[in-house]
């Protein structure tokens, strides 16, 4: 096959993507797969998966490993430097002639994002985080906590803080069906009064957390509707996101950082996302370029441009 080819390999959520590009970055195939975290599925599960999706991208590509010049990958729950060696190790099998840059699942994101290394991130999805690298190499994450101990501002947040909302309308007396966002709520899970929550949330055929951050759609729509009750609990989660992003700039000492939103909450045209770019100082949301498993591609693109063959 004539002209260099380069894999990207994005495992950031609970879907693992695989793509093959060419020089200018024009998409030969992309294949997908069930989630390939390590940590949720252990590490030799993990290894043969992505090498599976691996092998079946080539041969969609109508490629072989010999016409990979470079490839790059970014899978959640092997984001520590130590994991770097086990992401190589992982390909090395399936791509034993190229050149191999581990990566985060983040840095992938990043650089699919803004196409190129530096800049800052934005996340907000079921979970919330900011990532930032700065022309010196520098680079930092925060939060990204998970939905224990953070999380803040994402869509588990949201949901959360509606059901709050809800409960602390009923335990203070009020008549909830009174309450617009609580009667939404309630009338959204087919439920008749705040009690009935408890075996909504702890049922077992789905995890609290996703459920719960499920709910973030019914706060966005009421918002839109002009609730004051919403409004408020997107406000605020707008002004963490923000803050973070005021935060990263700061300890990066970035001032003029190129920034670009990613996650479902922050892709679609909604109240929060608007706000978030808003108190940002920015006309409009400021969009990724091209999706993580592409800026996979791209760092390895990166990688073997620079000579590192």
């Amino acid at each position: 096959m004539s002209g260099p080819l380069f894999l990207g390999i994005d495992g950031g959520g609970s879907t693992l993507r695989v793509a093959v590009v060419g020089l200018e970055l024009e998409t030969l195939t992309t294949v997908s797969g069930p989630s390939a975290n390590p940590n949720l599925i252990g590490h030799a599960a993990a290894q043969a998966l992505i090498r599976r999706c691996v092998n079946q991208a080539l041969a969609q590509a109508n490629a072989t490993p010999a016409d990979i010049s470079a490839a790059a990958i970014g899978i959640a729950g092997a984001s520590n430097t130590h994991s770097r060696d086990w992401l190589a190790q992982t390909l090395k099998p399936a791509l034993p002639q190229s050149l191999l840059a581990p990566s985060s699942d983040l840095e992938i994101a990043l650089v699919g994002a803004l196409a190129q290394r530096y800049g800052i991130l934005l996340l907000a999805g079921t979970g919330s985080a900011v990532y930032g690298v700065a022309p010196d190499g520098a680079h930092l994450q925060i939060g990204g906590w998970g939905y224990l101990l953070g999380d803040d501002g994402s869509s588990y947040w949201i949901g959360r803080q509606l059901l709050r909302h809800v409960i602390a309308v009923y335990d203070a007396g009020a008549p909830v069906e009174r309450d617009p966002l609580s009667r939404r709520c309630l009338n959204a899970l087919g439920l008749e009064q705040p009690r009935e929550l408890i075996a909504w949330l702890y049922r077992r055929d789905e995890a609290p957390a996703a459920r719960i951050a499920g709910l973030t759609r019914i706060v966005i729509d009421c918002a839109n509707e002009g609730c004051d009750a919403a409004m408020e609990i997107l406000d605020r989660a707008a002004s963490i996101l923000v803050a973070l992003v005021a935060a990263m700039r700061e300890r990066l000492d970035y001032a003029e950082a190129p920034l670009a939103f990613a996650g479902g909450l922050l892709d679609n045209d909604n109240y929060l996302s608007n706000l978030a770019a808003k108190q940002l100082g920015l006309d409009s949301r400021p969009l990724a370029q091209h999706p993580p498993v592409i800026g996979a591609a791209l760092l390895a693109k990166m990688a073997w441009s620079a000579g590192d063959k």
